[in-house]
């Protein structure tokens, strides 16, 4: 089934900007759930760091689905009641439209991610979601050493467009989503970086996680602004 993905963010500016989208981790779920096409969804809190942080970012938050096809996202996108509350209560939104192409692991039991088999060769943009619960005996020790796993990103990644720490629950459930410019420059920080790999061997080691999922994928269109201007315009023609 060809599915694909979004991701959104909406930025938030006032008070009650923030109340209303804090409130809106429980109340929009009775109308995003009932959205035509939508085969899988999270929506998310950020965290204040560009990676995993046990500090909130109140301003910020993502909506992650899985659709039938691009026609119902685009659907929902134009036409969705929901949406459009977001889209007046936020000062930003940015929606990137994505094929996934390699997946491992599970969220919330199960695999939502269908790799897709049409792909642009011609596009060498790399979007990846990286997602954890973590075992709550494991709490501390990870914690503790997420400041070390994450300096090569507070340095600067050559290739690394975007960013940013995302959950569904501060804590014990997160997630990274970050946009790179081509697989050679994903593969220097996962490869060349002391500290990337130092993580990856702790997590085999303590075996920090419950779940866990490591989904790549490629971004082919976006809608909006982030940070004042469409991140990806430079590398897309949407």
């Amino acid at each position: 089934m060809a599915t694909i993905t979004t991701l959104t963010l909406f930025r938030f500016a006032n008070l009650s900007a923030k109340v209303w989208a804090f409130g809106q981790m429980q109340f929009a779920h009775a109308y995003l759930a009932k959205s035509p096409g939508l085969h899988f969804y999270k929506l998310m809190g950020s965290g204040r760091d560009a990676g995993f942080s046990v500090f909130p970012d109140w301003g910020v938050y993502a909506l992650l689905v899985v659709w039938e096809n691009e026609q119902a996202a685009n659907d929902f996108f134009n036409h969705s009641a929901i949406y459009k509350k977001y889209q007046a209560k936020s000062i930003e939104q940015w929606t990137i439209f994505m094929k996934p192409f390699q997946t491992k692991g599970f969220w919330s039991g199960g695999n939502p991610f269908t790799p897709s088999e049409n792909l642009d060769t011609n596009n060498p943009l790399i979007a990846v979601i990286t997602r954890a619960t973590i075992k709550p005996s494991k709490l501390f020790k990870f914690w503790r050493y997420v400041p070390i796993s994450q300096k090569p990103i507070a340095r600067g990644c050559a290739g690394l467009i975007y960013t940013k720490g995302v959950g569904e629950a501060p804590v014990v459930q997160m997630a990274t989503f970050s946009v790179w410019e081509n697989l050679d420059a994903l593969k220097n920080y996962a490869y060349n970086s002391v500290e990337h790999r130092e993580a990856i061997k702790k997590t085999h080691q303590l075996d920090w996680y419950k779940e866990e999922m490591f989904t790549r994928f490629q971004p082919y269109k976006t809608i909006g602004i982030w940070e004042g201007k469409d991140l990806l315009a430079p590398y897309l023609k949407n």
